[in-house]
C-alpha cells in the first residue's frame, strides 16, 4: 500500500535517479544534494578566503619593502639635507665672522680719524686765538699809524699852507701839464693809426660788397601818361558831358588830364597803386573800345585785382631773390610788392630794397654778423613808404611800427628803425643796413636828381643852418642826409645848443622837400690859449 509523500522532489534530480523512489529515499536525496551544496559552498568560500589571504600577505610583503626602501631614501635624504645646513651655517658663520672683522675695522679708522679732528679742532682753536690776538695787535698798530698820518699830514701842511685837498688838485694840475703833450701826442697817433686802419678796411669790404652785386641802374619811374592810339580816342575818354572820364575819375581816385599834351593822357594822384590801376584801366578799354560808365565799373574792378596779384606777385618774387623765404609776414611781403609802384627820384624802391639785401648781405658775411637779421632788414626797411600817404609819421618809424605789429624780431625791427640818423644804431646790423642805404642810394646813376637841383638843395639846406643867431660855419654832408653846423661857442652854450639843433629840424621840416631824414649835427668846441715865454 502505497501511502503518500509530503516532500516534493525537485524535477532535476527525478531526471537523474528516477521516479521510483519511495519518501524516505527521497528524504534522504535531498538532505545529501543539500549537505553536498552546504560543503561545495563552504569548500569555495575556505579556497576563496585561502587565495585571498594570500593576495593580502603578499600585497603586505610588498609594501614592507617598499616602505623599507622609502625609509632609506627619507635617511639618505635627512642626511644629505643635515651635509646641506651644516655647510650653510658654516658660510654663515664665516661670514659673520668677516663682517666682525670688517665692522672692527671700520670702528678703528672711524676712532682714528674722529681723534685726528679732535687734534685738528684743537689746532683750529688755538690758530683762532693766536688770529684775534693779531688782529688786536693789528687793529692797535693801524690807529697808531693813523694818529702819526694825521699828524705829519698836519705839520704837512702848515709847513706848505695848502690843505690836502688843494695839495691833490695842484699835484694834479703839474702832472697834467707835464705829461699833458706826451698823451696829447699818444692818443692822437693811436686815433690817427685806428682811422687809417678803419678806413682802409671799410673801403675795402664796401668795394668788394658793390663789386659782387652789379645791377643794372634802377631809374625806373611809374608810368604816368598813357599813349593815345588816336586823337579821337580823346573824345570818346571824355565822352558826353564828360561822363566817362568822371565815372574814371570816380572808380579809381585819379585826375585825369586829357588835352594838356598832345597824344597823351596824364593821370596824377598821390597813391602809385591808384595811379597804376587808372593806367591799366585806361588801357583795357581803349584796347576794347567799349567806353561807357558800366563798362568802366567793371574794368576797373578787373585791372585792381590784376595789380592786386601783381603786387603780391612782386613780394614774393623778391623775398625769393634775396633768400629768406619764410622770415618775412605776408602782410609785410604786401606792402613790399606795393614799392614796386613807389619811386625815390626815379629809383625804384622795390629795386632799391632788393639791391639793399644783396650788398648788405656781402658785407655781413665780411664783418661776421647776422646775415638773415640784415638781409630781412635791409628788404623791409622801407616798407612805410608804401604807407606815408596813409599813416602819419616818418617811413622808418612806420616801416618799423608795421614789423613789430606782424610780430619780427627786436634786431630785424631795430635796423629796420635805425636806417636813418634820428634813431641810434646800437647794433652791428643796424649800421650795415644804414650804410648799405647810403651805397644803395647814392651810387652814380642810382638816382636821377640832376647836379643843378643838388647844389640848390645843398645851398638852401646850408642857408637855412646859417639863418640862426650864433651860427659860425654850416656844411650840408653826406649828399644831404646831414648838416654840420659850428657855432661861436661865446654866444651859444651847452643848452642852446641842444635848442639850436632841435630849431633847425623843425625849420628845414617845415620849409624845405627832400627823402628820407636830415641830421642836424650842432658843434660847440671851446679852446684855451696859452704862450710859453
Amino acid at each position: 500500500m502505497v501511502t503518500a509523500c509530503s516532500v516534493t522532489t525537485p524535477r532535476v534530480l527525478l531526471q537523474y535517479t528516477g521516479a521510483d523512489l519511495t519518501c524516505e529515499e527521497r528524504k534522504h536525496m535531498i538532505i545529501f544534494v543539500v549537505l553536498a551544496a552546504l560543503i561545495g559552498v563552504a569548500g569555495g568560500v575556505g579556497g576563496a578566503t585561502v587565495v585571498t589571504k594570500k593576495k593580502i600577505g603578499s600585497a603586505a610583503e610588498d609594501a614592507k619593502k617598499e616602505l623599507a626602501k622609502a625609509k632609506k631614501e627619507a635617511e639618505l635624504t635627512v642626511l644629505e639635507a643635515k651635509k646641506e645646513a651644516m655647510k650653510v651655517a658654516e658660510d654663515a658663520k664665516r661670514e659673520e665672522e668677516k663682517r666682525r672683522r670688517e665692522i672692527k675695522d671700520t670702528e678703528s679708522r672711524l676712532l682714528t680719524r674722529e681723534e685726528s679732528l679732535d687734534r685738528k679742532l684743537d689746532e683750529l682753536d688755538r690758530r683762532s686765538e693766536k688770529l684775534r690776538t693779531t688782529e688786536d695787535e693789528l687793529e692797535k698798530l693801524k690807529d697808531e699809524v693813523r694818529a702819526i698820518r694825521s699828524g705829519a699830514q698836519e705839520k704837512l701842511e702848515k709847513i706848505a699852507k695848502l690843505s690836502k685837498t688843494e695839495a691833490a688838485e695842484k699835484l694834479m694840475q703839474m702832472t697834467e701839464r707835464d705829461i699833458k703833450a706826451d698823451l696829447e701826442g699818444l692818443v692822437a697817433k693811436l686815433q690817427r693809426n685806428a682811422v687809417e686802419d678803419a678806413e682802409e678796411r671799410a673801403q675795402l669790404v664796401i668795394t668788394q660788397a658793390m663789386e659782387r652785386m652789379s645791377s643794372e641802374v634802377t631809374t625806373e619811374k611809374t608810368v604816368t601818361a598813357v599813349k593815345l592810339t588816336d586823337e579821337d580816342m580823346k573824345g570818346r575818354i571824355i565822352g558826353k558831358e564828360g561822363r566817362n572820364i568822371q565815372a574814371i575819375q570816380r572808380a579809381t581816385g585819379v585826375d585825369i588830364l586829357v588835352d594838356d599834351t598832345p597824344g597823351m593822357v596824364i593821370m596824377s594822384s598821390f597813391d602809385p597803386i591808384r595811379r597804376q590801376v587808372a593806367r591799366v584801366t585806361l588801357e583795357m578799354l581803349m584796347k576794347d573800345g567799349r567806353i561807357h560808365p558800366g563798362r568802366i565799373e567793371e574794368v576797373v574792378e578787373k585791372a585792381q585785382k590784376e595789380i592786386d596779384k601783381d603786387i603780391d606777385r612782386a613780394g614774393e618774387d623778391a623775398v625769393r631773390e634775396v633768400g629768406v623765404v619764410g622770415l618775412v609776414p605776408k602782410e609785410m611781403m604786401r606792402l613790399l610788392g606795393e614799392l614796386k609802384f613807389r619811386t625815390s627820384y626815379g629809383q625804384n624802391v622795390l629795386k632799391h630794397s632788393t639791391e639793399m639785401a644783396h650788398i648788405a648781405a656781402v658785407i655781413a658775411e665780411e664783418i661776421g654778423v647776422d646775415v638773415q637779421t640784415v638781409k630781412v632788414a635791409a628788404l623791409l626797411h622801407d616798407t612805410g613808404k608804401a604807407l606815408t600817404h596813409k599813416i602819419e609819421g616818418k617811413h622808418h618809424h612806420i616801416s618799423a611800427e608795421m614789423a613789430r605789429k606782424f610780430g619780427m624780431n627786436d634786431a630785424v625791427v631795430h635796423a629796420i628803425e635805425a636806417h636813418h640818423d634820428d634813431i641810434e644804431a646800437t647794433t652791428p646790423e643796424a649800421i650795415v643796413v644804414r650804410v648799405v642805404d647810403a651805397l644803395s642810394a647814392a651810387r652814380p646813376g642810382a638816382r636821377n636828381i640832376s647836379a643843378e637841383n643838388f647844389v640848390e638843395r645843398m645851398r638852401e639846406l646850408e642857408n637855412v643852418a646859417n639863418s640862426f643867431p650864433g651860427i659860425d660855419k654850416s656844411y650840408a654832408i653826406s649828399a644831404g642826409r646831414e648838416v654840420r653846423i659850428i657855432v661861436r661857442p661865446e654866444k651859444i652854450d651847452d643848452l642852446s645848443a641842444i635848442k639850436l639843433a632841435r630849431d633847425i629840424a623843425n625849420k628845414i621840416e617845415s620849409t624845405m622837400q627832400y627823402p628820407g631824414t636830415i641830421k642836424v649835427n650842432v658843434i660847440r668846441e671851446t679852446r684855451a690859449t696859452e704862450y710859453a715865454k
